[in-house]
Parts: structure tokens; sequence; C-alpha cells
């Protein structure tokens, strides 16, 4: 089961043409990643479990526009596992109507460094099984 995370699109994230400038998306992205990764650690900071993760490569598939004031629902989870890196699927929609796909490549890192490490299991788990998406590679 995904995490859906809600984001209410506001005037000054939209461009000339009334609709969502690109590079908010990948706002949104970590907006909606950093939520749901805190909600599974107990004390509601993803921090506090000892581990923190880097973007290192997002590709985003833009499929329809998401205007002013529309609430863009965003489904978030695992969709590839590696030893130090996994990746998070992203799936944005407007009600039903699909708005992009992205999948964002991260590290993990020991929290408050740079220093890259195996994924520890426990983070494993809390995240839970990759999930098979159709999201850009």
């Amino acid at each position: 089961m995904p995490y859906i995370h809600h984001i209410r699109v506001r005037y000054g994230e939209c461009d000339q043409q009334g609709v969502v400038f690109n590079p908010n998306y990948m706002v949104y992205m970590d907006d909606a990643g950093e939520n749901w990764v805190s909600s599974l650690a107990p004390s509601g900071n993803f921090l506090d479990l000892g581990w923190d993760w880097m973007v290192v490569r997002s590709v985003i598939e833009w499929q329809a526009p998401a205007h002013h004031g529309e609430t863009l629902s965003i489904d978030v989870a695992i969709v590839r596992y590696g030893s130090t890196s996994f990746e998070i699927g992203y799936i944005g929609k407007v009600g039903e109507r699909a708005v992009f796909k992205a999948r964002s490549v991260c590290v993990s890192v020991k929290a408050g460094t740079t220093e890259k490490f195996v994924t520890p299991q426990h983070i494993k788990e809390l995240l839970g099984p990759a999930e098979s998406w159709d999201v850009p590679n």
C-alpha cells in the first residue's frame, strides 16, 4: 500500500501558462518522501532512526498539468533496493487525472553526514517491499 501525500498547488508555484512550473515537481517529491519516511519513524522524525538519504538522480515524466488551487495526490513507495541505494517511485494525480510519474535514485548516508553506507535492514523493513510500478527509469 503506497503512502499518499496531498499538496494544494499554490499560485506562486505556477508558471505563466497557469500550470505547475516543472521544477516544483521535485520539491513536491522531496516533501512527499520526507513526510512518508517521517510517518514511519516512532518519533515522527526520520533522523531519529540514525539514518538519512541523499537523492543522486531523478527522472520525471510529465503527463498533464496541475493548476493553482488543485490538490495533487502523490503516491510514494520503494520501487527498487540495492545495497546502499534504493529507488523511490512517485505517481502524481489530480483526482483521476495522471499528472506525473517519477523515480529518484537515493543512497543511504549516516545521519548528519554524506558518508554512504549499506541501507540497514530495519530501514528496509520500515520502507516496505519494492513495488512493481511503471515509473520512468
